[in-house]
């Protein structure tokens, strides 16, 4: 029996266990560094499965399984997110979040799920590793901002990791199926904050005031030139102004106003050009309305996530024997996966969980996001398939 073969024999044994610990995580969902019942439920079935486990990697809720192979070979990394999102969960399923305004709205509920699911395929299957599979279970991939695995890494997680992979679970593609590419495959998210400042007055004589408000709806109307007139329209780029905040009565006219928003673009070129063009968008618009402003860019935010191109061809090639793999075009969503990619070459992909039959045909971050259970038996078998074809190689 070929090692294909014999891992989807293998995964039989444990569909249905793989399907109760995403649904009893998927019940009690945490936020971004508070995973506490998460992180010990990884730690215990780790323990439980013979795993080498450590706490407390960078994090207080990150937990690292170790399983070394019998003789030398590569060391193998596999990861999985583990927080929650602040969504107030609207489906009916019979296992929905039981916290107030928490869920799972980004599968990384069965993302824990999966990997747990393919160490246990692997302890299994010890025989076939060589080197050493690191299982990295990460918490606050949704913070935004410094992430979780920056943390980890600075810890030494990714030292000695010959290659890295890492699966999301994606209501973009059919069910069951493999979606990935070579070169850039997420964005990165360059959050900003403009603030104008005015000068306030009775909203009967605007002509006595600078007004905020109206300087902030023109710095908007030019910053969405920036997309249409300055960036190359075959370049995947976004920009989105997300908040804007000013003012307390209908007959004032406030001294300040506040935008938020994000920017997206998977080249890093392109990125300095569309920050450079914001601050002088920004500061000539207040210039000629004179208001004086200031613009803010998120400092360390999460890189583009570029994948390997051999090792991605490779990984699409072992995907294929499992199950349909397609090419996907880049995604404007943003991956701390991506500081994991930075240390070691791999490989991020999606498998998809859309199912109309079964109604999960909402995205990711609905309140109603639903996952296709079916799949995620497929997400263990790659997980285990990767890790023994790359640790002898």
């Amino acid at each position: 029996m070929d090692l294909v073969e014999k891992l989807k024999n293998d995964v039989k044994e444990i569909e249905d266990w793989i399907i109760q610990i995403r649904r009893k995580i998927h019940e009690n969902p945490e936020l971004s560094y508070k995973e506490y019942s998460t992180s010990k439920l990884v730690a215990e079935t780790l323990r439980k499965l013979g795993i080498e486990v450590e706490e407390g990697v960078g994090l207080p809720t990150a937990v690292v399984g170790k399983i070394r192979g019998n003789k030398p070979g590569k060391t193998v990394a596999l990861r999985a997110d583990m927080d929650a999102l602040p969504v107030e969960e609207t489906s009916d399923v019979e296992f929905r979040s039981k916290v107030k305004g928490v869920m799972h709205a980004c599968g990384h509920d069965t993302h824990v799920a999966m990997l747990l699911g393919g160490a246990y395929l692997l302890v299994k299957n010890k025989d076939l590793i060589s080197g050493e599979i690191r299982l990295i279970f990460q918490p606050a991939e949704e913070d935004g901002g410094l992430g979780g695995a920056k943390p980890m890494i600075e810890a030494g997680v990714m030292n000695g990791v010959d290659y890295v992979f890492g699966i999301h679970i994606s209501s973009s593609y059919p069910s069951g199926v493999f979606a990935t590419r070579k070169g850039p495959i997420m964005a990165t998210p360059d959050a900003f904050k403009i603030v104008v400042h005015g000068k306030g007055g009775h909203g009967s004589a605007p002509h006595e005031t600078i007004d905020p408000i109206f300087v902030s709806l023109q710095i908007a109307n030019a910053i969405y030139g920036i997309t249409a007139r300055q960036i190359d329209p075959v370049q995947p780029f976004v920009i989105s102004i997300t908040t804007i905040h000013s003012g307390t009565k209908d007959n004032i006219i406030p001294d300040d106003a506040e935008m938020q928003g994000t920017i997206r673009s998977l080249d890093e070129n392109v990125r300095s050009k569309a920050k450079d063009y914001m601050r002088r968008i920004v500061s000539s618009v207040c210039g000629i309305y004179g208001a004086t402003c200031e613009v803010k860019f998120m400092e360390d935010v999460y890189p583009i996530t570029v994948n390997n191109p051999e090792v991605t061809d490779e990984v699409m090639k072992i995907l294929s024997s499992i199950s349909t793999v397609v090419e996907t075009e880049p995604v404007l969503g943003a991956e701390d996966f991506s500081r994991f990619l930075q240390k070691a070459p791999g490989t991020y992909f999606f498998l998809g969980t859309r199912n109309e039959k079964k109604g999960c045909i909402y995205p990711n971050h609905s309140s109603k996001f639903c996952v296709d259970e079916d799949v995620l038996k497929l997400g263990a078998l790659a997980h285990a398939l990767l890790a023994i074809k790359f640790s002898n190689k």
